[in-house]
């Protein structure tokens, strides 16, 4: 929902492809009709689900329920040529397998959590995937939150980040900015903090930053372009 309200900002041509259990296939076509863009729904057994608060920034998660994970024939309705955001929501939702389907003849961005999240109910825990390497020999574009690159790369050292492969990884620090690393070069990207209930703000940034590459935009302009149409969310400015 939050990458498709990014998408119809920035007038993106995007479809979404989502999944959830039987039970839930009403709510998510009501939700994503109201965006008014393409949506296809996978039907699954279970949805993935969370409960979670905040500490300033920091989001303190429990996980509810696992859903399904995505296998290769999902997904083929994809074109080629496509810029593609993977949205994973747990560690095992999209395997190697599925990742080197999608990327075949296409771009693909790809959310971090999917790569730390540890696949069972009960608090959040954050563990590297053990075929993270494997997983992102697939990625161009690797988008992490702060904790989700300390678990991955060790550290925010421009170096570390880049070690990971992605020609370009995108780390968020919340009202603080973000960090792009994409060609040898890092940029750091300023933003302001707005008292507002940050929720989706990292998948919104992740589409938006997808869908400015898409239509020609450099990488640290890219990463302007999400920061500003994020902070236009939060403060309602666009809906």
């Amino acid at each position: 929902m939050h990458c498709g309200r990014a998408f119809r900002a920035l007038h993106a041509r995007a479809t979404t492809i989502a999944r959830c259990s039987p039970d839930d296939l009403r709510l998510f076509r009501r939700r994503f009709a109201r965006l008014g863009l393409p949506v296809q729904l996978v039907e699954g057994r279970e949805t993935t689900s969370f409960s979670f608060m905040y500490d300033g920034d920091r989001r303190l998660m429990h996980v509810d329920q696992v859903g399904d994970a995505w296998a290769p024939h999902h997904l083929t309705d994809v074109p080629r040529g496509a810029w593609v955001h993977l949205a994973p929501l747990l560690r095992g939702d999209f395997p190697v397998e599925t990742l080197a389907s999608v990327a075949r003849g296409r771009r693909l961005s790809l959310d971090a959590q999917g790569l730390t999240r540890v696949r069972a109910v009960g608090p959040l825990r954050l563990e590297s995937d053990p075929d993270v390497a494997r997983l992102l020999e697939h990625v161009s574009i690797l988008k992490l939150a702060v904790e989700e690159a300390e678990a991955l790369a060790g550290s925010l050292e421009h170096d570390a980040l880049a070690a990971l492969g992605p020609r370009e990884v995108v780390v968020t620090f919340g009202s603080r900015g973000s960090l792009v690393v994409a060609d040898g070069h890092a940029t750091e990207i300023r933003a302001r903090y707005v008292d507002t209930d940050p929720t989706g703000s990292g998948d919104a940034y992740a589409a938006a930053y997808l869908a400015s590459r898409a239509f020609g935009h450099a990488p640290p302009a890219a990463a302007r372009r999400a920061t500003a149409l994020v902070d236009a969310l939060l403060r309602g400015r666009v809906r």
